[in-house]
């Protein structure tokens, strides 16, 4: 078994982000603007997709960051990824997701989660990380309704596609955590069934 295999639930399908993929994604990402203008450290919005596309494609093809694109229903509403893979550290972090305006507030997230989370501690991972621009109130609660442990702020950890200087909120969830966290996140995948 891989880290970079698809991966299939109820609500979702996370499958290796590739060609096929590309219109369907970038539809998705021109579907909020000012998400990517606001709160991510590139753009894949309008003129700037395909450089960011051919920058994830190179990322991924030397294993530095193994995208996903999430589906439902066949069509692609977003993308996520395994960021930084170490076997040798046992640990991953869990990023670059993205999703149509659409596809927020209901299954998906928790779903592509549950499944990522899954798989990855399944292979005997036992870190798990996020990082979250320290503005995105949305996103923070997010990770911590997941069942992240907040770890703390780095202050300006980088710089983003706009110029403005970042502060990012890292959270993690460690192998002996994940029964319990694994359980809220069963227990609140049922309510969209």
């Amino acid at each position: 078994m891989t880290l970079h295999q698809t991966l299939t639930s109820r609500h979702v399908t996370l499958q290796p982000l590739s060609d096929v993929h590309r219109e369907g994604l970038r539809t998705a990402c021109d579907a909020d603007t000012e998400t990517w203008q606001a709160f991510y450290p590139y753009s894949m919005a309008g003129e700037h997709f395909d450089s960011a596309w051919a920058k994830a494609m190179s990322d991924q093809a030397r294993g530095e960051t193994l995208f996903f694109a999430v589906m439902v229903g066949g069509e692609v509403i977003g993308q996520t990824a395994y960021i930084t893979p170490s076997i040798h550290n046992r640990s991953v972090e869990i990023g670059a997701t993205y999703y149509h305006p659409a596809a927020r507030g209901g299954a998906v997230n928790p779903a592509a989660k549950r499944l990522l989370l899954g798989h990855a501690f399944d292979l005997g991972l036992d870190r798990l990380w996020f990082k979250v621009d320290a503005i995105n109130n949305r996103s923070r609660a997010a990770v911590l309704k997941l069942g992240a442990v907040f770890e703390g702020i780095h202050r300006h950890e980088r710089v983003t596609w706009t110029g403005r200087v970042r502060d990012t909120a890292f959270y993690s969830i460690l192998a002996d955590e994940w029964p319990a966290v694994r359980e809220r996140l069963d227990q609140r995948l049922t309510q969209f069934e």
